[in-house]
């Protein structure tokens, strides 16, 4: 039972849904502030193939350091929603699950890590460079797609 506990914790299902209906309109704050971070992630060269390249190669600090500042942010967001019980904007408590090691962490990491290489891109930059013409990146999207669509078809039978 706990090991169906813990895969029902990974499933992403968003504890936080307010059932209330919201109206289209009211999520263009959503769209403002993903078009701003598209514009950030350009002008930081984030979504450059060469910087990418340069840092698998280690050739270049770059990107490590934007990542670095990145998990910086992220370690003490964390810390700051669960030392002061922030809530979420429509006021419900925000709920953070704990995880659990596992080595198919690992060799989704390695495939991840893999696939970013090869292609120049990781899920995040993808539309913001489709959004500045690198058209072909729209393969690496819908590969992206397919993945996930593939791991969620055989997710029961991969070790969690």
């Amino acid at each position: 039972m706990e090991k169906d506990n813990n895969a029902l914790q990974q499933n992403c299902v968003c504890v936080n849904e307010n059932p209330s209906q919201i109206h289209w309109y009211l999520q263009i704050k959503y769209l403002i502030v993903g078009i701003l971070f598209g514009i950030v992630f350009v002008k930081s060269e984030v979504i450059s193939w060469f910087r990418i390249q340069e840092m698998f190669r280690l050739q270049s600090f770059h990107m490590f350091g934007i990542i670095g500042s990145a998990i910086v942010t992220g370690m003490i967001s964390i810390w700051v929603i669960k030392k002061f019980n922030i809530k979420t904007l429509d006021g419900e408590p925000i709920s953070i699950a704990p995880k659990k090691f596992n080595k198919g962490q690992i060799y989704g990491g390695l495939i991840f890590g893999c696939g970013w290489a090869i292609t120049g891109a990781c899920p995040g930059p993808l539309f913001a460079q489709i959004g500045t013409g690198s058209f072909a990146v729209i393969v690496t999207l819908l590969s992206a797609i397919l993945g996930t669509w593939v791991y969620g078809y055989y997710r029961e039978k991969l070790p969690h």
